[in-house]
C-alpha cells in the first residue's frame, strides 16, 4: 500500500460502533502524493459511515513507517484526523513459508491491527512516536556528517586501492600531494600512467571538498550550540561533553537520537536502542539470546563505539572495572558480547546523568572548555 493511502477508517474506540470498511470498488483510492484527493476520500468515508450509523463518527487512519517519513501524519493531524504510524516489523504475520502478498491484503491486515489497538490491545503492534518538525530537523547535522564521513572513507579507500594495483603501498598526504605524486613509481619501476594520475587527482579534489564540508558542518554545529546554550536539549549535549571520552559528535547522536525523549524506565530505554537480550524459555530452558536489534541502529552503533572508547578514556570507572573483571584476558566472541552488556549499562548511566545530574561512579569530568574527542 502506498504510504499516502491510509488504511480503512474505523470507529472511535469509545463508541459501540463496529468497524466500517471502505467501499470495495469505486472512489476508494488516491494517487500517491495527491493530498487533496486523500482528504476528499477520507471525508467521503466519514460521510458514508455517518449516514449508515445515523450519528457522527470519528476517523482513525494508519500507515507503516517507511522512507516517506511522517509528513502524512502531520497532514492528517492538522486536518483533525487521528493518525497512527505503525512499526512494520512489530506486526504479526502468517508464519507459512509462502503467503499471499498484495496491497489489499496489507491494507486489511493493518485495519485489523488498528482496530485491535484502538480496542485496547497495545501488544498487537508498536506505534512510532512521531517527532516534532524541530526535533526531526535537529537530527540533520549529525546524520549529514555521518554520510560525509562515509564518503571520505570511500574516497580514501578508492585512492589506496588504485595505488595498490600498481604495487604502491600507502596514500600520499593531501598537504604534499603534488610533490609526493612526482616521486611515486610503480612496483616494477615505471612512472604512474597519465590517465591513472588524472583519476587520482580528481579523487583528491573530491576528498578535499568532503573534508571542507565536514569542517564547515562542525563549525555550524558548534556555533548553534553556543547560540542556544539555554535550551534543555543543548544543555544535555554540553553536559555529556564534560565527560572525558565523549566528543561533540557522540554527544549529539546520543541526545538527538535517544535522550531527547522521555522514558519510563531503563528497560524501555535499552529497548528503544535495541540492546536488550531476547528471553528464551521452553520447558526447562531459560536463558537470554542475542540482543533484539529492533531499535535505533544509528544510536546503537554509536553507543557500542563509545563503550570501546570508554575503556580507554575512563579506565578507573566502575563500568570499566566491571568489564575487565568479567572478561579478563579473554578475546573474540566473549569480549564482543561483554561490550554490548557494558554499552547497555553505559546508556542507562548516561541517561541518569543528563536527567538527574548524578555522575557515574569513577568517571573523570573535564573542564567546561570542551575539545573534540
Amino acid at each position: 500500500m502506498s504510504s499516502t493511502s491510509p488504511s480503512n477508517s474505523v470507529s472511535h474506540p469509545g463508541s459501540s460502533q463496529r468497524a466500517c470498511p471502505a467501499p470495495k470498488k469505486h472512489g476508494c483510492t488516491a494517487s500517491p502524493g495527491d493530498t487533496t484527493a486523500l482528504l476528499v476520500l477520507i471525508a467521503e468515508l466519514r460521510a458514508r459511515a455517518s449516514a449508515r450509523l445515523g450519528q457522527a463518527v470519528e476517523v482513525a487512519c494508519c500507515f507503516e513507517a517507511g522512507r516517506d517519513g511522517v509528513w502524512l501524519h502531520r497532514l492528517l493531524t492538522a486536518h483533525g484526523i487521528t493518525a497512527y504510524v505503525l512499526e512494520p516489523t512489530s506486526i504479526l504475520v502468517n508464519r507459512r513459508a509462502r503467503r499471499a502478498k498484495t496491497d489489499r491484503l496489507d491494507a486489511e491486515g493493518m485495519l485489523r491491527v488498528l482496530a485491535a489497538w484502538l480496542a485496547g490491545d497495545e501488544q498487537v503492534c508498536s506505534m512510532v512516536r512521531v517527532p516534532t518538525p524541530e526535533e526531526e530537523d535537529a537530527k540533520r547535522p549529525h546524520r549529514e556528517r555521518e554520510h560525509l564521513v562515509q564518503t571520505k572513507l570511500r574516497l580514501e579507500n578508492r585512492i589506496e586501492a588504485l595505488l595498490f594495483t600498481q604495487g604502491i603501498r600507502g596514500r600520499p598526504s593531501l598537504r604534499s600531494w603534488e610533490r609526493d605524486m612526482v616521486k611515486l613509481c610503480t612496483g616494477d619501476g615505471r612512472a604512474l600512467p597519465f590517465l591513472l594520475r588524472a583519476e587520482l587527482d580528481r579523487l583528491r579534489r573530491q576528498l578535499v571538498l568532503v573534508l571542507e564540508l565536514i569542517r564547515e558542518l562542525e563549525a555550524e554545529r558548534a556555533a548553534a550550540t553556543e547560540a542556544a546554550a539555554d535550551d534543555a536539549t543543548i544543555q544535555k549535549i554540553v553536559n555529556l561533553q564534560r565527560i572525558r571520552g565523549i566528543g561533540p559528535n557522540v554527544a549529539a547522536v546520543l541526545v538527538r537520537e535517544v535522550l531527547y525523549r522521555s522514558f519510563a524506565n531503563r528497560r524501555q530505554l535499552a529497548s528503544y536502542v535495541g540492546i536488550t537480550p531476547i528471553p528464551h524459555q521452553s520447558g526447562g530452558m531459560d536463558r537470554d539470546r542475542n540482543i533484539s536489534r529492533a531499535g535505533n541502529p544509528r544510536a546503537r552503533t554509536t553507543l557500542i563505539q563509545l563503550a570501546w572508547l570508554w575503556l580507554r578514556y575512563q579506565p578507573g570507572s566502575t563500568l570499566a572495572l566491571w568489564f575487565r573483571e568479567r572478561v579478563g584476558t579473554l578475546q573474540g566472541r566473549t569480549r564482543r558480547i561483554a561490550i554490548v552488556g557494558m554499552a547497555r549499562k553505559l546508556l542507562i548511566a548516561l541517561w541518569r546523568y543528563v536527567e538527574t545530574g548524578i555522575i557515574p561512579d569513577g568517571v573523570e569530568i573535564r573542564m567546561p572548555a570542551v575539545t573534540a574527542a
